[in-house]
């Protein structure tokens, strides 16, 4: 680890480069793991609970039944809280699927997608967001996650300030020495690290001890492959989180390599015991599920027919 951080620190602190470290770093902590037959966790700390809650990450809906599929799937499960993904202008279509998610005893927070965002959106933006979701509702937004730049931090600050919703960001921070900068100047109500991008678990763990020093919560970024997934959960077990993030991805590729080690009762994740990380992969997954390099995760956001607002007021 140290001779990789000399090659990758030379090409940047921060960016892609940590992404590099973090692969790394979680692949160690796996071999290293198995070949004394613990889980992950074990190597960074003894768990202070065996099960924790999750939340649904999903909400990038386009129609009430997609919707309403994932607030079945979650009631299913018995998850109480649901992450949608929502912009600015999306203030009737957000004040629906709260009415909508409270049938079912479920809370939600929004996603607003800032942290790719250029320009990002300004603070009194999501507060007539916020304002008027309050005037359509009575259901309140429970928290806000990267409703602001990533580049400015001084509006989370304000923001914590105008609104009632908690307010959260960090999934894309690439180094615990920021992250503990704003958990300093407590720029959020809880953070969000990610293992796969700010240098592995063993810098989550970090996270998480100034974040205790400063009564911050550690709510961990866990979406991407089965391997950045179980990476984020063993550290939050490790590091004592209380909530983590249950990404509603259709990857039947990630839950065959996951298998059991992703176990959910009553909404809650049972920790994962078994040795390593708890991935499984093998000659006969791989033949099962060819490379196509037509299969691509991006970030470009695409005009997928959005309905207009009268859809989303119709009973």
């Amino acid at each position: 680890m140290r001779d990789l951080c000399r090659v990758c620190d030379y090409w940047s602190l921060q960016g892609a480069a940590r992404h590099v470290i973090s692969a790394v770093e979680i692949a160690l902590a796996d071999a290293k793991a198995k070949s004394l037959n613990i889980p992950v966790h074990k190597l960074y700390g003894d768990a202070k609970t065996d099960r924790m809650e999750m939340y649904g990450s999903g909400g990038i809906c386009d129609t009430k039944e997609h919707f309403r599929e994932e607030l079945k799937q979650l009631s299913e499960l018995g998850i109480g809280l649901y992450k949608i993904r929502a912009e600015k202008d999306d203030i009737i279509r957000t004040a629906w699927i709260l009415e909508e998610a409270a049938k079912h005893g479920i809370r939600v927070g929004v996603d607003m997608c800032q942290n790719l965002a250029d320009p990002p959106q300004k603070v009194k933006e999501v507060v007539d967001y916020v304002t008027g979701i309050q005037n359509l509702t009575d259901q309140e937004i429970i928290f806000l996650e990267e409703s602001i730049g990533p580049a400015d931090p001084e509006g989370f600050k304000a923001l914590r300030r105008c609104v009632s919703p908690k307010v959260c960001g960090g999934e894309i921070i690439t180094t615990p020495t920021e992250m503990n900068e704003r958990i300093r100047s407590q720029v959020y109500d809880f953070v969000q690290p990610d293992a796969s991008v700010i240098g592995g678990i063993g810098a989550v763990m970090e996270v998480f001890e100034q974040a205790n020093q400063m009564n911050t919560e550690v709510v961990v970024h866990a979406w991407g492959g089965p391997v950045a997934i179980m990476a984020s959960y063993h550290a939050a077990f490790a590091g004592g989180g209380n909530l983590v993030e249950f990404p509603m991805l259709d990857f039947p590729l990630g839950d065959e390599m996951l298998g059991e080690s992703k176990a959910i009762l009553n909404g809650f994740l049972l920790r994962p015991d078994g040795a390593g990380l708890g991935i499984t992969f093998n000659d006969e997954i791989e033949n099962k599920y060819r490379f196509d390099e037509k299969a691509v995760y991006s970030c470009k956001t695409l005009d997928r027919g959005k309905p207009q607002e009268s859809y989303w007021e119709e009973n």
